[in-house]
């Protein structure tokens, strides 16, 4: 019997404990991984965080990077968001890189791993192609978007193209971005276009018990300028006075949060919009179920930051909630011909408005068409598919890496 080959997984985005709000999607692939390999997720340790241990079959390792109460890098809205937003954050970074990299340098030397997964090329990307240089491992690096397209400037971008063109494959979360690679002169050995999934079996799903809403709008995500929500309140502010009736739902949390609170109340919209802040995804699925529109109008920040492919999104689109978002590079590959009946340009203001009136005016029709994109993107997002394809492709280039080696 074949013993099971480990693999690293390297992240910075982990929840902290069982029911977080942190985005799960890393962990949601690691438990899927475990069927056919043993599973060890290095992530960065928390305030509130559990200890190390097995996570649902996930044996997580926690590295510290300043004390306990300080370490608050990574979470409620993410390294980039976090930076801009605290500037004493940026004090953080060196220990957070240096504690990062010897603890996998530890690990390789201590444990027997097949082959480093990294989520992100920064950091992450670039820790595992130093060390596996070193120590004859393979590595694949994913991309998630906004690491490509936020961290800006050449020496950034040699590095992400050192990093990519070093990993054994590359995979991306939509095909927009396999086109800014080449377009960035980024050639790596192989490249793969793969999302993060999404539970379409039992979590996400349309549910017929429960009413839609007539006058409900929905946000979910984090509260950070490529979000794009201040826009949403904008048009809001508009489309009150003709639907009177009409209230927003906002579940997030994240830094621009006090931001988004003070434009809440100088628009008057107080009264309107309920802002519920953080929920564990457990929770989510009711909301979408129930909601006449998840709106999100994803833009592309200052930094360039945006949008690889919106897991919200692709969870309000399990549900079948009818939907309308920012026209960020990825979208086509969820919406195809319906694309431009989604899709809007939120700082047009006017045009959000349209978008987000025509379901309110034809909800049966927007229905139908929420419904067409669930069937249309199943195979692409759906979890087992997802975990599939990662489980062949980290096959394929260990056993590849392998064969080299053995020559």
């Amino acid at each position: 019997m074949n013993q099971k080959k480990t693999i690293l997984v390297l992240a910075s985005t982990y929840p902290r404990w069982k029911e977080d709000h942190e985005p799960r999607f890393i962990h949601e692939l690691c438990k899927r991984l475990t069927s056919k390999f043993n599973v060890i997720a290095l992530v960065p340790d928390a305030k509130e965080a559990d200890p190390s241990g097995i996570f649902e079959n996930v044996e997580v390792i926690r590295y510290r990077y300043a004390p306990k109460p300080l370490q608050s890098l990574v979470n409620n809205g993410g390294i980039v968001a976090n930076l801009k937003t605290y500037l004493w954050k940026w004090l953080l970074i060196p220990s957070f890189l240096f504690s990062q990299f010897f603890a996998v340098k530890a690990l390789l030397r201590k444990r027997k791993i097949d082959a480093i997964h990294a989520h992100w090329l920064l950091p992450q990307g670039w820790i595992a192609h130093q060390l596996t240089k070193k120590m004859n491992i393979p590595f694949v690096v994913t991309s998630h978007g906004g690491d490509l397209y936020g961290l800006q400037g050449h020496l950034l971008t040699q590095e992400k193209k050192k990093i990519a063109e070093g990993a054994t494959a590359m995979t991306v979360v939509s095909s927009a971005m396999k086109a800014y690679l080449e377009k960035q002169n980024i050639y790596p050995k192989q490249v793969h276009i793969i999302p993060m999934g999404i539970d379409l079996r039992t979590r996400f799903v349309p549910n017929s018990s429960i009413e839609r809403k007539k006058y409900e709008l929905l946000f979910v995500g984090r509260l950070v300028p490529k979000k794009g929500v201040n826009f949403l309140l904008d048009a809001l502010a508009i489309l009150i006075n003709k639907y009177p009736q009409l209230r927003l739902k906002i579940v997030g949390f994240g830094p621009e949060e006090a931001s988004i609170k003070a434009q809440i109340k100088a628009l008057d919209l107080d009264h309107v919009v309920d802002f519920i802040g953080a929920l564990a995804q457990e929770k989510l699925p009711e909301l979408y179920q129930s909601a006449t529109a998840f709106v999100a109008p994803f833009i592309r920040a200052d930094n360039g930051d945006q949008e690889g492919l919106p897991v919200a999104f692709m969870e309000a689109i399990g549900c079948g909630c009818p939907a309308v978002v920012g026209q960020v590079a990825g979208i086509e590959d969820l919406l195809g011909s319906d694309f431009k009946d989604v899709a809007v340009d939120p700082k047009n203001i006017n045009e959000l408005v349209s978008a987000i009136s025509q379901i309110l005016e034809q909800p049966e029709s927007a229905l139908k068409r929420s419904k067409r994109i669930r069937q249309n993107t199943i195979d692409f997002i759906d979890w087992e598919n997802v975990a599939e394809r990662y489980v062949f492709l980290l096959e394929q280039n260990i056993h590849q890496f392998d064969k080299q080696i053995s020559k």
